[in-house]
């Protein structure tokens, strides 16, 4: 019968399309690995990967063994975990992933009560795109995800920790600077920036400038929270900024104004998100409390979602 190591060795060389690199990511020798597959297509009776001096190509039936074989090695890393978090909470490793609009401005916040509470919990974080987080989570490369809500995919869980408002961001001297809220109609007309595509600030600005008949500049596009606040500085436009952020980077900056939107304020959901085969559920739920209790005590513009 095939062995674990085959079908990882497998997964990494179709990850990869190339057994050096392969071997590497299995801590092996490339000669270790090349046998290891030999050794599976001669258990099968089917040729796996075609080998040439450009590179390698998986076969058909490859392709279908290596979608079946990414299955069984997330079915025994999930044994794994329940064996390993049976009984403690947060004894070892936590591979969390989170925006780049949220990082620096969350975890600041709510690290320090997680590693009083937990202090055997080692965090590896990842600061990513928002696709490039989902994708990482399904694969098993990251085990939790704090993220804004919804997500889609089937195979994913979630639960809401908290909505972080969204405040309009206007050069100092900008006809709303005397109004305390800001009227929907202010915004008709108005020109709105944006981080780049592929955030999900991204997205939302958009609909926001859609639902005011604002005008989305897709000239002028951020790369960072900062960098929008900049390109708002120097007159090219408005912005919506999270207050989290707002909270931490702008109390002495007196170029750039912020307000709320009157009536129903734009704002952004943020829950945790995790594989629903993972056997850490109880781990998760009792981390997302945690940070209800810091954000509720320690950031008062954000509404906690119990």
């Amino acid at each position: 019968m095939p062995t674990l190591k085959q079908f990882r060795y497998l997964v990494a060389v179709a990850d990869t399309l190339h057994f050096r690199r392969a071997a590497e990511q299995c801590h092996v020798t490339q000669p270790t690995l090349s046998a290891q597959l030999r050794e599976l297509e001669e258990r099968l009776s089917v040729q796996l990967v075609e080998r040439s001096r450009s590179g390698v190509v998986m076969t058909p039936v490859g392709d279908r063994i290596v979608s079946l074989a990414r299955l069984v090695l997330k079915d025994v890393d999930s044994i794994v975990e329940i064996a390993k978090h049976g009984k403690y909470l947060f004894t070892d490793t936590l591979r969390l992933g989170i925006l780049h609009s949220l990082r620096p401005y969350l975890l600041p916040q709510i690290l320090p009560e997680i590693h009083e509470t937990y202090p055997e919990l080692k965090l590896y974080i990842r600061e990513a795109f928002p696709q490039e987080l989902l994708n990482s989570l399904e694969e098993g490369k990251l085990d939790l995800l704090l993220f804004p809500l919804p997500v889609q995919e089937a195979d994913l869980a979630c639960e809401p920790v908290f909505r972080e408002p969204l405040l309009l961001a206007a050069p100092s001297d900008h006809k709303v600077k005397d109004k305390p809220v800001v009227e929907r109609t202010d915004l008709n007309g108005e020109t709105v920036l944006a981080l780049e595509p592929g955030h999900r600030l991204h997205e939302q600005v958009r609909n926001l400038c859609n639902q005011y008949g604002a005008t989305l500049s897709h000239e002028y596009e951020g790369t960072s929270l900062d960098t929008l606040r900049q390109m708002v500085a120097m007159g090219m436009g408005l912005s919506f900024l999270p207050a989290l952020y707002v909270r931490q980077e702008m109390q002495a900056d007196e170029q750039v104004i912020t307000r709320p939107i009157a009536g129903a304020q734009p704002s952004r959901t943020i829950g945790i998100v995790w594989r629903k085969w993972s056997s850490r559920n109880g781990e998760f739920s009792e981390l997302a409390a945690l940070i209800r209790n810091v954000v509720r005590a320690k950031v008062p513009e954000i509404t906690v979602l119990d």
